[in-house]
């Protein structure tokens, strides 16, 4: 009988979770815990979680109880689980669903001077206009009143008669991305069971054979994500995040969405590469044809019943506080299905949009729900709650993505550069760090010694990305590279016509590298967790060799400090953080 005090678990009457890493059952109680708790540190021995209001609310948008979450604590925990913690986790959970956005009327309906917005109805005096509303439901009282006095409810909710026993208030359509996203700063997650728009229909299924002639067959990872996020089509389904390691297949995911749900169909992605790798996966694996699908970008404005955007062309605006006149794009045509591909990324402009077209299904796909911006709210309240994640080191052990070694390589400063880092400002440390001269002799000696690989050299900053490139006689890609040139490089990756390549923060985001086997991060962004999961996922693709991600890091330095962050990610993805001392310790 297992010892409950071998247990792995610690919970603290804080709402932090200490886990032992070197207790029988701490993997398995790693994963337990990634439906409902975060990761805040991960140092050698002692891993902390923390409990919050958005991670539980997560939690119960993907069906994940209360309840489910207090058995895992006490299953896991080493000793008993505090009273108040229990308690905290049942009383926050069940705010999720105190607050129900429902149907509401296609009428003419008095709304206040305030609440009108249209020219015609703002001159009216409370004249009747036939609009389209929603209702706010509760069953408790006291949350009605205490809605009812917020700014939101002054601002965007009319009081409406009580349906039985439930209180309502009436919104206007448009208001809903707006109310849930203000009330889920009030500490009120509002679960959202307004049927959506069916949008219109096309027909689009998986290939048996990819054009090129390989069998295709959908992981049953993939298949669940998609099945978790569209749920029966009923009201509250249809709209939320897919959490899958770069590698995956999340486009897999998203193509299994527009299989079931068969209607027009929007994506938006990162950069114009990923348009172009979207197009491809499309017309490789789907019987939809490249004439029915449209590029939406800088260089291409078409709009077909299949079209892939970037955010850049949709946050382009002519004048710094005028409209953005590529929003036109949402009310084009009568999408049925809005595809969010890394939406860790989705920018501020575009959350504006996405708040005023809830009634579209759409899917957020990550690796990742970090934000450094502590925006991941709106990612929740706008685009869904996570529905779907999966432990990255789950899918290594089934051999869905490569296994990893990730290497810390700490380097030193030569004495010039010591005194010129200790008097430096501190942005300026970061930089004199991140382009330690050290670090490209290392890069050298690492390419020469691995030849087998194909290696990635990723950088921040473009004079060091060029003095590497010429160092190594190899292509360099940054943001300044055509878009055809861009496509060319990187397919003659794939192609094995070149092994080594060199890339700036242009390739963080939405590339299938499948082949690359090796990473060497020679600088990096002040320790995004972020950047660090799509730089490590450029070479989790399967394949036959184990992959290895170095991270140069000069010692005693800042980056030492960012690194920690970093560490924080892949520790909570349960990779082995290795870190050796360049000139002491022995370099594979």
């Amino acid at each position: 009988m297992q010892n409950r005090f071998e247990n792995p678990l610690i919970v603290q009457s804080d709402r932090t979770i200490l886990l032992d890493v070197h207790a029988p059952r701490a993997d398995e109680c790693r994963n337990a815990l990634i439906p409902f708790a975060e990761l805040e540190k991960s140092p050698e021995h002692l891993h902390t979680y923390r409990l919050t209001p958005l991670s539980l609310w997560n939690a119960r948008g993907a069906g994940f109880s209360a309840d489910q979450a207090v058995e895992v604590l006490k299953e896991y925990s080493r000793y008993d689980v505090p009273q108040n913690v229990e308690m905290w986790i049942k009383e926050t959970a069940s705010r999720f669903g105190k607050l129900v956005l429902v149907q509401g009327p296609v009428s003419k309906v008095p709304l206040k001077p305030s609440a009108i917005t249209s020219p015609e109805a703002d001159s009216a005096n409370l004249k009747e206009i036939k609009e389209e509303y929603l209702y706010l439901v509760t069953e408790s009282a006291n949350v009605y009143k205490e809605i009812a006095a917020s700014t939101t409810g002054k601002k965007h909710l009319l009081p409406a008669e009580k349906d039985g026993e439930k209180f309502r208030f009436l919104l206007h359509l448009t208001d809903r991305g707006t109310v849930k996203q203000e009330l889920l700063h009030l500490g009120w997650p509002v679960k959202d069971e307004v049927p959506m728009d069916e949008g219109d229909p096309l027909d689009v299924h998986f290939r048996d054979k990819t054009l090129g002639g390989r069998d295709f067959i959908l992981r049953s990872y993939q298949k669940e994500a998609a099945e978790a996020l569209i749920g029966d089509k009923r009201p509250g389904t249809g709209f939320g995040t897919i959490v899958l390691p770069c590698g995956a297949g999340k486009t897999i995911v998203g193509m299994a969405a527009m299989d079931i749900l068969k209607t027009n169909t929007l994506i938006i992605t990162t950069n114009i590469s990923a348009v172009h790798q979207w197009i491809n996966e499309l017309v490789d694996k789907t019987n939809l044809t490249r004439d029915q699908i449209a590029e939406y970008t800088g260089e291409n404005k078409e709009i077909k019943d299949v079209t892939v955007a970037t955010y850049q062309i949709l946050t382009w605006r002519p004048e710094k506080d005028g409209p953005y006149p590529h929003f036109s794009i949402f009310r084009e045509k009568n999408w049925g299905l809005i595809i969010y591909d890394e939406v860790h990324m989705l920018p501020a402009p575009v959350f504006r949009i996405v708040a005023e077209i809830q009634a579209v299904r759409r899917i957020g796909l990550t690796a990742t729900l970090v934000r450094e911006d502590g925006m991941e709210g709106n990612v929740f309240s706008l685009v869904g709650p996570k529905r779907y994640d999966v432990p990255w080191r789950d899918l290594e052990h089934s051999g869905w993505i490569a296994s990893a070694e990730c290497i810390e390589l700490r380097v030193g400063l030569s004495e010039e550069r010591e005194l010129e880092y200790a008097v430096a400002e501190p942005r300026k440390k970061h930089r004199i760090a991140s382009e330690n001269p050290v670090k490209l002799e290392i890069v050298r000696k690492l390419v020469e010694k691995n030849p087998e690989d194909k290696i990635l050299i990723i950088g921040q900053y473009l004079d060091q990305l060029e003095q590497a490139a010429k160092m190594l006689k190899v292509p360099l890609i940054t943001g300044k590279t055509g878009n055809e040139e861009r496509d060319r490089i990187y397919s003659d990756f794939r192609n094995n016509k070149i092994k080594v390549l060199v890339v700036s923060k242009v390739a963080n985001f939405a590339i299938d590298l499948p082949d690359a086997s090796m990473a060497i991060q020679v600088s990096g962004t002040f320790g995004s967790r972020q950047e660090e999961a799509q730089r490590l996922g450029r070479i989790l693709r399967p394949k036959e060799r184990k992959s290895r991600f170095y991270t140069l890091i000069t010692r005693n330095s800042v980056e030492e400090d960012f690194g920690a962050n970093r560490q924080k990610f892949l520790a909570e993805q349960g990779y082995e953080y290795r870190i050796l001392r360049y000139g002491e310790d022995e370099i594979d």
